[in-house]
């Protein structure tokens, strides 16, 4: 704990998720062993209902921190755990995996100065989203990207997110860039300010018809430099799955590794 009295994160990555989960209306409790995130507008969001540790998993912690989250989340249907630290090390995994976890590592990436992409789209058109429209097509597009499966409980979910998604941005906290083909939504992304000198990006995504055409590289490259210009920030966040293929397009406009963020996820059975 701050001397402010907020909590302190050691991960980026973690750092700018719970600053915009806050901005959504999520609330933080700390324990002092581990920090309890819950977001009561959205149960089904399983990193908005979650619990955050402080340390990697020592042996036979994974049925102890089991039941702190049954404790603290009861009417959760999934479990996820999150390790607030930045060198990947998550100790015992394999207790963790034989329970069913999937244990995600992920690359906090940051940028201070971007460069173009060497093929730029210069076909589409690269804007704010601003109309309800807009907005509707964000929607569908990330109904359309999803590996999950897309029942009523997650086009619930996503219609809440995307709802928490406009808020913020409605509310002066960042803002939703996409790329267009006249009014059609190509790819989108979202940049979220803190007021501290650090934007966020959220949810890079193309519709499954326009990949391929340097689009979200191009689009990337266009919020970057809103971002370091317009939006006054001085360091850019990206996290991003080490296998996705996208990672490379954003190290290839700028983009470095600076932090391995965990998380461990056990869906509803």
């Amino acid at each position: 704990m701050r001397e402010d009295g907020r909590v302190h994160f050691e991960s980026l990555g973690f750092r700018t998720d719970l600053f915009l989960l806050e901005l959504s209306g999520s609330t933080f409790h700390d324990t002092g062993e581990y920090v309890v995130v819950r977001t009561p507008d959205n149960p089904g969001f399983w990193w908005g209902n979650f619990l955050l540790y402080r340390t990697p998993f020592a042996p036979d912690d994974t049925q102890l921190r089991l039941a702190d989250f049954h404790r603290e989340l009861p009417e959760a249907k999934h479990v996820a755990f999150g390790i607030d630290s930045v060198d990947g090390v998550v100790g015992a995994e394999d207790e963790l995996t034989a329970a069913g976890f999937t244990v995600e590592r992920n690359v906090v990436m940051t940028a201070e100065r971007v460069i173009p992409p060497k093929r730029p789209n210069t076909e589409s058109t690269y804007r704010f989203l601003t109309s309800d429209d807009d907005w509707e097509q964000l929607y569908h597009q990330t109904l359309a990207t999803t590996d999950l499966t897309v029942d009523e409980e997650y086009k619930e979910f996503s219609r809440r997110k995307l709802a928490a998604k406009r808020a913020l941005v409605e509310a002066g906290h960042g803002t939703w860039f996409g790329a267009f083909d006249g009014d059609r939504l190509q790819s989108s992304l979202g940049l979220m300010f803190d007021g501290a000198g650090v934007a966020r990006f959220q949810n890079v995504q193309t519709s499954p018809e326009d990949r391929g055409r340097g689009l979200a590289s191009t689009l990337v490259h266009h919020a970057s430099t809103y971002g370091l210009t317009e939006g006054g920030a001085k360091t850019l966040v990206m996290v991003a799955d080490p296998d996705y293929l996208a990672i490379r397009l954003y190290r290839a406009v700028g983009f470095t590794d600076s932090e391995t963020q965990l998380q461990f996820i056990l869906p509803p059975s």
